[in-house]
């Protein structure tokens, strides 16, 4: 199904812009994989049958295409699809619906499809600013070693003073970190862009003093590149980030932080949400996020709609 071809333009343009949305609340690296390829088998389905606009999509379509899923051949089993399987194409087209609502599209698309074992939805989450102080303040009692708490604390100005991506912070090194130009290079963005993050003497002070005074403390500190090394002087990889982050948020002992079930991308969702709200233009949030179009950062905005009705 990876090889199918889109001739639909609107088609293309949809499918690079859903994944990025999903990217933006939050959901797991699999579902921002999979519901967009569960789309797209979707896409190429309604083009087979001439339809070649989301306008044109009707509840029957759905309905059709779902029943020719339940009565085709599993490729790498005996068999047809399994239920999981169903279920996540219902996903996919459940959470396209919301996107193109949640863009002002009008459509009829519909879907109302009875499945079992729907897969969990992930909550977005946003941490209001004095949270966040708390989680640098608990830097400061995090770990036994001194080394390891101005780590997490670093760890916690990249996520979220600086708002990248884990894969953008796994490829870090320390040459990225452009003191003189109060700038980070960010080599290893979302589809391979690379851009620039601003950051202030503050938050600079705070990665200076991790490079120059907790990094040596590493064992092999010298024999690698990477801004983040583990204790053995490896590259850190984005699990021992979020492990990290939860040693940070376990420390608050504040238990409203710690039913947020807050993740990495959470810091990145709640440094965009605080930019609006401090009324930073979009289009300088779109750069500082490394967002391809301005239409993916405008998902803030209902963001910070649906807080102040809280």
């Amino acid at each position: 199904m990876k090889k199918l071809k889109l001739e639909s333009p609107s088609y293309r343009i949809l499918l690079p812009s859903f994944t990025e949305w999903l990217d933006i609340l939050g959901y797991a690296e699999t579902t921002v994989y999979y519901l967009p390829s569960h789309l797209k088998e979707f896409f190429y389905w309604l083009e087979c049958h001439g339809h070649t606009d989301v306008d044109t999509i009707t509840t029957q379509l759905v309905k059709e295409y779902y029943q020719q899923l339940t009565q085709r051949a599993n490729e790498t089993r005996y068999g047809g699809l399994s239920k999981s399987y169903l279920n996540k194409h219902q996903q996919a087209l459940k959470k396209f619906r919301d996107y193109l609502i949640q863009h002002d599209a009008k459509t009829p698309l519909r879907v109302h499809l009875k499945a079992e074992n729907n897969p969990t939805e992930e909550k977005l989450n946003i941490l209001i600013q004095p949270e966040i102080k708390e989680l640098f303040t608990a830097c400061s009692y995090s770990n036994k070693r001194k080394c390891i708490r101005i780590r997490d604390k670093a760890i916690l100005t990249i996520f979220y003073s600086c708002g990248l991506r884990r894969n953008e912070a796994v490829h870090l090194d320390i040459k990225d970190i452009l003191f003189d130009k109060e700038r980070i290079y960010v080599r290893k963005g979302k589809n391979y862009k690379e851009r620039f993050v601003p950051i202030n003497k503050y938050n600079l002070q705070i990665l200076e003093d991790y490079i120059y005074e907790a990094r040596p403390e590493f064992t092999n500190h010298i024999k690698s590149e990477a801004l983040f090394i583990s204790q053995f002087g490896t590259r850190l990889q984005g699990m021992s980030f979020a492990n990290r982050l939860k040693a940070i948020v376990t420390a608050t002992e504040n238990t409203k932080i710690i039913e947020k079930d807050i993740t990495l991308h959470t810091l990145r969702h709640s440094i965009a949400t605080h930019l609006l709200q401090k009324e930073v233009p979009l289009e300088s949030i779109k750069h500082f996020l490394g967002h391809s179009s301005l239409e993916s950062t405008q998902i803030y905005t209902h963001i910070v709609k649906t807080i102040e009705n809280e």
